[in-house]
């Protein structure tokens, strides 16, 4: 949610073997899987699979759905790592994991891995565009409407203070492990305003529910896709124009909005090679916005676990992921 994510969305890991202890360990405390021997143990007539899977729930829905066609279709039994952004690609070079299915943009690991080592190579767009930004509200916007212009937010910081703000406007974060340009942004525009970690996407979320209960003001770091939009619709404030120029910069003097990002998926090149039928799979898995809203909505809001939210649109959208499979 890189989220330039650099979730992101990013953005906590714990080794998992199991679609459904999956919701159960988000935003959990990271582990570096860079340093430890793989913790699984495959008999070698079990064909198996290990992808990486980041803190956001966007990112769940990619993985379950991959993990449960690859387990019913395939015959693979498909393990889990949950890896911040940055140590997925780590892992992934050492073959620790075979796939990241939604990178939001790494160009220093793409540089050293994919250019460099040659260790990662490109899996093909995910099908789904990211972007980052702010957002407010939008009963909010209806009643204020300038304030989706950041020369207008000092305006209002007073109406967005908190206990963890201070004297300052709160700028709602998600992790602390997501990259993210918004210290930078705070400064480099000097605004009013303090950033403040709600601690996960999950932690995010209540407190932006709860706020828009009470029809609360509130000012987030938050991106697209996501579907709380469904349940809370929210107006991006206009940030200075994106630009690669700005982008290039050190990150301390990034003073510009995120870009536009087509989510991509990577994989190990010597799983990219030599894993058969699991890795045409995951080079052909290529889904709409729609769909993975869908399949993240049942995990987190209608609280179905991920192998369950999985199944429901593996049973209810054959014509999209057949396709994954043909040769």
């Amino acid at each position: 949610m890189a989220r330039t994510r650099t979730r992101a969305r990013l953005r906590t890991p714990a080794v998992i073997a199991s679609a459904a202890a999956l919701l159960a360990v988000t935003g959990c405390g990271a582990a570096d899987m860079t340093k430890q021997a793989s913790p699984f143990a495959a008999p070698a007539d079990i064909k198996t699979v290990t992808l990486s899977v980041q803190s956001w729930v966007g990112a769940q829905a990619n993985v379950a759905v991959a993990q449960k066609i690859l387990q019913d279709e395939l015959g693979y039994r498909v393990d889990l790592v949950q890896t911040d952004e940055v140590p997925a690609w780590d892992a992934l070079s050492q073959g620790r994991v075979d796939a990241i299915l939604e990178d939001w943009g790494h160009p220093d690991q793409e540089q050293l891995y994919v250019k460099d080592k040659k260790t990662i190579v490109p899996g093909g767009d995910l099908g789904v565009t990211g972007h980052i930004g702010w957002y407010v509200p939008k009963y909010w916007a209806d009643e204020h409407p300038d304030v989706t212009d950041w020369k207008n937010l000092d305006k209002y910081a007073g109406e967005l203070r908190t206990a963890e703000s201070g004297d300052k406007g709160q700028l709602m974060d998600g992790s602390p492990s997501y990259v993210t340009n918004d210290k930078a942004l705070v400064k480099n525009l000097g605004l009013d305003y303090k950033v403040v970690f709600a601690g996960s996407e999950a932690a995010q979320i209540t407190q932006m529910q709860q706020f828009a209960k009470e029809k609360k003001p509130f000012l987030s770091y938050w991106y697209q896709p996501q579907w709380l939009f469904n349940e809370v619709p929210m107006v991006e404030v206009k940030l200075p124009e994106y630009s690669d120029a700005c982008a290039a910069k050190d990150p301390a003097d990034i003073d510009c909005a995120y870009p536009t990002t087509p989510l991509q998926k990577y994989l190990n090149a010597d799983f990219s090679e030599r894993g058969g039928d699991a890795a045409a799979f995951l080079k052909k898995f290529n889904w709409s916005e729609e769909d993975q809203n869908e399949v993240s909505e049942l995990i987190a809001s209608e609280r179905l676990s991920p192998d369950e939210a999985a199944g429901r649109w593996v049973e209810e959208h054959p014509e999209t992921w057949k396709k994954w499979l043909q040769g």
